[in-house]
């Protein structure tokens, strides 16, 4: 159990499959005036891919990458989904997979339902993503976004992740996934 507010109790635990139901329910979209801008290049044989930050004109709304079927399948086939409980309130939610050959942990979800964002939620998400990725022996960690989820890029680069690689065909949407990581042990 994790005291974020010495007025509420933030408990992070394992999903049941009474939770999913309430993980649909969250807000997952997020507002940004920030993109990360990719640019490819390529010439004499060469390619250069880089990702810049980038001002956008007016706040935009992103809408979250995965369907609602899509979270439902993924919640039930990975190793770890655990729950956020704000004062036993559903308030968000980590889902972990293991990839075995690479032993890495893969967060494909962290969610914070709007309304409880800059708490310390997705912190202590984030803590317990990595605590199951150590007890279950993997050697790094790799959390997935999208290219407009500029906050959860910066929130993701403030806890000591790094940026270690992207693809450009990875959303059914056709937005573009970009990977950071960091090593366990």
């Amino acid at each position: 159990m994790t005291k974020v507010d010495p007025a509420t109790t933030l408990t992070i635990r394992s999903a049941t499959p009474t939770d999913y139901e309430f993980g649909l329910q969250l807000d997952h979209s997020s507002s940004t005036d920030y993109v990360w801008q990719m640019t490819y290049e390529e010439s004499e044989g060469a390619l250069r891919v880089a990702f810049r930050p980038a001002r956008l004109p007016r706040s935009m709304k992103v809408l979250y990458p995965r369907s609602g079927e899509a979270l439902l399948r993924s919640w039930q086939l990975h190793n770890s989904f655990l729950v956020a409980e704000w004062d036993g309130e559903v308030v968000g939610y980590v889902n972990v997979r293991e990839e075995v050959a690479q032993e890495t942990a893969w967060v494909a979800d962290l969610v914070v339902d709007r309304p409880h964002r800059l708490r310390g939620i997705g912190t202590a998400l984030l803590r317990a993503a990595r605590q199951w990725a150590l007890e279950s022996n993997l050697r790094r960690l790799i959390v997935e976004t999208h290219t407009k989820n500029y906050p959860a890029i910066r929130f993701l680069q403030k806890r000591g992740l790094v940026f270690c690689g992207y693809n450009d065909l990875f959303y059914p949407n056709q937005d573009i996934a970009v990977f950071f990581g960091q090593m366990l042990r």
